[in-house]
């Protein structure tokens, strides 16, 4: 099969639509990685909801400030003008609206834009954090994912079956294989990995692939 992108070139691919001056919260695990992406002469302003705002990509290992750290306690770096701030300030930040993108990971993501990504069910450990509060919070919200689960079902789905964390709430989705926008109740085929056609992208997929101009081959490079 077309080789996949890894998690670091799906973090790139991410990074470079997010606008200059954006306001940017990135989730637990991989998204973390965006922050090490910003295309030249642009700066999001990243936010992670223990209470900074401003930080950038992760320090080099044994440099680390123990008490600087995001939500998923890992170790950050400050850009000039970092802001400290009460948690509490933190969520008013989130659900004021006052987010312009919120970047997740996922378990499922439905046709219809719903999103399950804190629970994986009856046995699972539940850890829903604050993403119930970002998905409505924020202006835009992307999922970076594997486009499949590790036993190979589709992570994009016509109904999620586990539980939600938000509803109609998803706009784009960057996969290891694709990146698909959400319209209208569906998914809408933009970029996809090169060399990977079109009918062996939707045998992966668990909901129907919509085309709606040229598809373009996904250009990362080697991070």
């Amino acid at each position: 099969m077309t080789a996949k992108l890894s998690n670091a070139q799906i973090a790139w691919r991410a990074a470079q639509d997010i606008a200059d001056g954006a306001y940017v919260n990135l989730g637990i695990g991989f998204p973390e990685m965006v922050a090490k992406f910003q295309p030249p002469a642009r700066q999001a302003v990243f936010h992670t909801e223990n209470g900074v705002l401003g930080f950038g990509e992760a320090p080099a290992p044994g440099t680390e400030d123990w008490d600087l750290i995001n939500a998923g306690k890992k170790a950050i770096t400050l850009k000039p003008g970092a802001a400290f701030f009460h948690h509490a300030d933190s969520f008013a930040m989130v659900r004021g609206g006052h987010l312009d993108v919120a970047i997740l990971g996922a378990y499922q993501v439905a046709e219809t834009g719903d999103l399950a990504n804190w629970s994986t069910g009856p046995k699972g450990v539940p850890a829903v954090g604050g993403a119930m509060d970002l998905v409505h919070g924020a202006k835009r919200v992307a999922v970076l994912t594997d486009h499949v689960t590790k036993d190979g079902k589709p992570k994009l789905v016509e109904k999620c079956t586990l539980p939600l964390t938000g509803v109609g709430c998803v706009t784009r989705v960057y996969t290891s294989l694709a990146v698909v926008d959400i319209q209208d109740g569906h998914f809408v085929l933009r970029e996809k990995v090169a060399g990977l056609s079109f009918d062996d992208l939707q045998a992966v997929t668990g909901a129907k692939l919509h085309l709606d101009g040229p598809v373009a081959d996904i250009d990362v490079p080697e991070v």
